[in-house]
């Protein structure tokens, strides 16, 4: 069963009408033309919505539950995904992922967060905020692709990096600005996605890269909607009305936002109602633009793409755009 959104109930009375009338409205004429009447009206309204997204409403796209993540890119996007677990210094964090797998006949290295896609995986994956050995790994992984001239494909999904005691005791902090420093180092070709949420220095970690694309509907920024909120209004959620969707427009955290402000290179036109719609068709958009962008770093030398990520990332904020 689809699961809507609070903005989509137009759109579910519409679909609903229609699966009772396609149960047991039978085989008449005027049952068939009436079907036919309202999936028009539901594809109307479904575009008419989706075309006039609000920061806040992005956001909950990016969040819904049946979103696409790492799991189901790696089974649409790439042949031979071979993960490769560990930091080699303390164990292994899921909430990253990552191995060798081959994108369109070309070896890459794949990594990603994983917020998992029910109770149990979620909790396996903790919904993708990673410890410092999940960065660490990243940083192995990286390593091992620079060694072997493979592009480094990641793709960002994240509320954040996990803010626990263990977590802190072990380096959080520098583990996250050591891979948000190798990423910038990387003598091999980057590129990143944000697919779903970007948030915070755990998305960093995973997206200094030469090329940044977003998905239409996916999100980032320095903090959550509600974690704005709470530090500027002092908003506690399920008191009183919400901040959070004032935060998220005070923020610019769109595709539409980031891409004006020259924040990341690219967006990703999603499926119509988002990627949750249809998982097939989006990663196939997204396949083609990251096949794109390795087209275009591959002629570059290892020095030229250290320059090119320093350039790139110099050089936001000093447009004039604000």
């Amino acid at each position: 069963m689809h699961k809507y959104l609070d903005f989509e109930k137009p759109i579910a009375e519409l679909e609903s009408r229609i699966e009772e009338l396609k149960k047991h409205g039978g085989d008449k004429a005027s049952v068939a033309d009436e079907i036919a009447r309202l999936e028009t009206r539901a594809q109307e309204t479904l575009k008419d919505t989706y075309r006039k997204l609000s920061r806040w409403q992005k956001t909950q796209v990016a969040r819904h539950a049946s979103r696409p993540h790492f799991s189901d890119y790696v089974g649409y996007l790439v042949e031979d995904f071979t993960p490769l677990a560990g930091d080699r210094a303390f164990g292994e964090d899921e909430a990253i992922v990552g191995g060798l797998a081959r994108l369109r006949g070309r070896s890459i290295m794949l990594i990603g967060h994983e917020k998992g896609a029910d109770t149990a995986s979620r909790v396996k994956h903790n919904f993708g905020m990673a410890n410092p050995e999940g960065y660490r790994k990243a940083i192995r992984l990286m390593e091992l692709a620079e060694r072997f001239q493979l592009p480094v494909v990641t793709l960002v999904d994240t509320p954040g990096a996990y803010p626990g005691r263990g977590a802190e005791e072990r380096g959080q902090a520098e583990a996250i600005a050591t891979c948000t420093e190798k990423c910038l180092a990387l003598g091999a070709p980057i590129v990143a996605v944000i697919v779903g949420e970007g948030g915070s220095g755990g998305a960093v970690a995973l997206a200094a890269a030469n090329k940044v694309l977003m998905l239409e509907h996916a999100v980032y920024s320095v903090i959550s909607p509600e974690g704005c909120a709470s530090i500027l209004w002092k908003d506690a959620q399920g008191k009183g009305e919400s901040k959070a969707p004032d935060a998220a427009e005070a923020m610019k955290i769109s595709a539409d936002d980031l891409i004006g402000l020259g924040v990341v290179d690219g967006v990703v036109p999603e499926p119509v109602g988002g990627a949750h719609r249809d998982a097939a068709l989006a990663a196939e958009r997204l396949g083609d633009a990251i096949e794109a962008a390795i087209e275009e770093l591959a002629p570059l030398s290892a020095d030229q793409l250290r320059r090119h990520r320093r350039d790139k990332f110099l050089a936001i904020g000093r447009s004039g755009v604000v």
